[in-house]
């Protein structure tokens, strides 16, 4: 009795409603979220949409980005608003929360699995702690999966959706090429349902959802294509590979893995290469012959892989907010199978008993938790380690130097890619040695040199010298400096060395003449 009765108690709370993980991602997301400690690749954006000077100079800086223009848009629409990027990080939460919002409200996944993902190590700390342009593909994927049924009325929610996939990344632009293809695929070659969209559509939606496709594509293509006197190519400089290279081929293959099991295989090692390899084969080869009862979702999956596959081998290997897409098409492609009925046309070309498909979902099942329970495990520890050791030590310092009154004193920053985090904290431009002027943002394009101490510390003799008015410099360096000048009175003030990324551990000094 009494059992029956705690039962019944128990049944009414809501653990079990998809609000429960909702509510919770949200609250922890937003502690998350202004606990964090903003680094380069996160402000930089912010300084172009803040100190370019005028529309046309904004869309020029981008172009050396290597991304769309969506998440610069964004921003600066966000700027209007409050001149701080903390609400650049709100947003972000806002995106990420909406985005784990449709999955847990509309996916087909299991309560657990629903639970699993939401607080994976994607969308619970790589596309909800960094503020960029990337979770924004997790969003309209999954914006995209949720209305996918509307394709039998209309296809223009599905080209919107698209168009602003493939106006937010480059990874997102391939995501979007392949949903485009598998869309393409299922209109030519099933008579029944081009028939029933026909039948139910206006006579105006497929050339209104064709005009927005070609549109979108073409603007994110002309905005990542860099312009010539970029020397790092939005990040890609070293050409493209064209040549077999077995260990390479094996190292992007590991990213696969990397996607879903959050390893990366040491490239060096040939042990490690292969052992990936073989459980990345293996996880695919089953989600293969799962989906080929989903011919539909089956070519997506492919497609996705296949497209993201060939820029990690031709052109640039990733971090894993770029290979994490392998993961959002595996989740995208057994969402979209929910929609299809289970079809023999391939089964039956290639004589696959149905033993052995009940075989293949047992362990694709048993790979699928794998993964997910992986995610969880890398999510919370990610999560939970930026809690207690900050990403950057740009918050720090900042706060360091509002508080000592340090703000308004001429700051000569070096290495400039890595002052961004604080140009967007202490809201001004610094003197950077590498262009020679004040600046705040990084274009590496034609025209910026990366400088030595030596030519620091000379430039800075020479600021000195040719202002009067100029008695001292606040001098940040992410490095120690380890030279000196006799004609300069050198001081160290204050180090910050607690970071995730060595590259912004700062060094402060007041610098004069002797």
């Amino acid at each position: 009795m009494l059992n029956e009765k705690i039962i019944k108690y128990t049944s009414r709370l809501p653990f079990h409603s998809p609000w429960f993980i909702i509510i919770i991602f949200s609250v922890f997301g937003l502690i998350g979220i202004l606990n964090h400690s903003m680094w380069r690749d996160e402000v930089n954006p912010w300084l172009i949409v803040r100190d370019s000077e005028s529309l046309g100079d904004l869309v020029a800086n981008i172009h050396y980005e290597g991304h769309p223009i969506l998440w610069y848009f964004s921003l600066a629409l966000l700027r209007k608003i409050v001149d701080n990027p903390i609400i650049m990080q709100i947003f972000h939460l806002a995106i990420t929360v909406v985005s784990v919002t449709v999955f847990c409200l509309y996916s087909p996944f299991n309560y657990q699995q629903k639970f699993l993902f939401s607080f994976g190590f994607f969308p619970f700390y790589e596309y909800l702690l960094f503020s960029r342009n990337y979770a924004f593909s997790m969003l309209f994927i999954f914006a995209f999966c949720t209305t996918f049924s509307s394709r039998k009325i209309t296809y223009a929610y599905l080209a919107i959706l698209l168009g602003l996939l493939a106006n937010s990344s480059a990874y997102g632009l391939f995501v979007s090429f392949s949903l485009l293809l598998t869309l393409l695929a299922e209109f030519s070659f099933d008579s029944e349902h081009r028939q029933q969209y026909f039948s139910q559509s206006q006579k105006y939606d497929l050339f209104l959802s064709i005009l927005i496709i070609i549109f979108s594509f073409l603007l994110s293509i002309y905005i990542i294509t860099p312009p010539t006197d970029s020397y790092l190519y939005g990040g890609l400089n070293n050409g493209w590979i064209i040549q077999l290279d077995v260990r390479h081929l094996l190292k992007t293959i590991g990213r696969i893995f990397g996607s879903y099991l959050l390893i990366i295989p040491h490239h060096k090692r040939w042990l490690d290469l292969i052992v990936c390899t073989i459980i990345t084969l293996f996880i695919v080869i089953l989600t293969l012959i799962k989906l080929s009862k989903k011919p539909i979702p089956l070519f997506f999956y492919i497609i996705g892989n296949c497209v993201i596959f060939a820029f990690t081998y031709f052109k640039f290997i990733g971090m894993p907010r770029h290979f994490g897409h392998f993961y959002l098409v595996l989740i995208a492609a057994l969402w979209l199978e929910s929609y299809y009925q289970n079809s023999r046309v391939l089964l039956n070309k290639f004589s696959v008993r149905p033993n052995s498909i009940a075989f293949v979902q047992k362990w694709h099942h048993i790979a699928l938790m794998l993964i997910l329970y992986v995610q969880f495990l890398g999510g919370i520890y990610s999560f939970s380690r930026d809690l207690v050791v900050p990403f950057s030590a740009s918050r720090e310092t900042s706060q360091y130097i509002q508080k000592a009154g340090l703000n308004n004193e001429f700051i000569v920053a070096s290495q400039d890619a890595s002052m961004a985090p604080l140009s967007g904290y202490l809201n001004r431009k610094f003197y950077y040695p590498e262009l020679q002027k004040m600046g705040s943002f990084t274009l590496f394009k034609k025209g910026r040199q990366n400088v030595e101490q030596v030519e620091i510390l000379s430039q800075i003799n020479s600021l000195l010298k040719n202002h009067d008015d100029q008695k001292k410099i606040l001098l940040i360096l992410n490095k120690k400096l380890n030279v000196n000048r006799n004609d300069l009175k050198i001081v160290p003030i204050k180090d910050f060395h607690r970071g995730w990324v060595d590259s912004e551990r700062y060094y402060l000094y007041w610098v004069d003449e002797a």
